[in-house]
């Protein structure tokens, strides 16, 4: 069984090591656009961060839309009104996003102070429950800066609002973005050296 579940796995690496190696300039180009727009979105925050709003708002709204046309004539379909309740406050948040889209950043805002803030707290827990293994205390320092962080957005509310979210998209991309671009050369390289 083991065996065959190896095969499988060095299968399914070996098909994807063929596909990226055709395709690494792709991907390669994919991962710098990826990071030129991180870029972007970290040098103009604001316009990122009001950009997501916008983006979240119509994929609520075409969501909703397209959930509600499945809804017609399933009246019979168990939860179905709940699954209407559903339709109708998606469709009502996205409209919010897109009429208020700062009122939209102070929500996701909000709603990242208290990840944060939560993921701090389950960092130091969980540090102290390990904390005979080595390198527990990167993990509490990692959950101390998160509650740091927390507060810091907290307490410069609302003008962290304004550039949070889009702060987070620039290093989200940038970091996916590189990883790809690196994925895809050092498999085009590694394909290469073989040949």
């Amino acid at each position: 069984m083991s065996q065959t579940l190896s095969d499988a796995a060095q299968s399914m690496r070996q098909a994807l090591a063929e596909t990226v190696r055709k395709r690494a300039l792709w991907f390669i180009a994919q991962g710098g656009l990826m990071v030129l727009a991180g870029l972007v979105a970290i040098i103009y925050p604001m316009f990122a961060s009001l950009t997501v709003i916008v983006l979240l708002g119509w994929l609520l709204i075409i969501s909703g839309v397209v959930q509600g046309l499945s809804l017609i004539g399933a009246q019979h379909v168990p939860h179905f009104w709940m699954q209407l309740t559903s339709v109708v406050l998606g469709i009502i948040v996205g409209l919010l996003f897109l009429s208020h889209p700062e009122d939209g950043l102070l929500s996701l805002a909000l709603l990242f102070i208290v990840f944060f803030f939560v993921e701090g707290v389950a960092k130091i827990i969980f540090s102290l429950t390990v904390r005979p293994l080595p390198n527990w205390g990167w993990v509490m320092v990692s959950g101390v800066l998160a509650i740091i962080l927390a507060s810091v957005l907290w307490t410069s509310l609302p003008i962290s609002a304004a550039w949070i979210l889009g702060l987070l998209l620039g290093i989200a991309l940038i970091s996916e973005g590189a990883a790809l671009a690196y994925f895809a050369w050092s498999v085009r390289n590694q394909t290469r050296g073989r040949a």
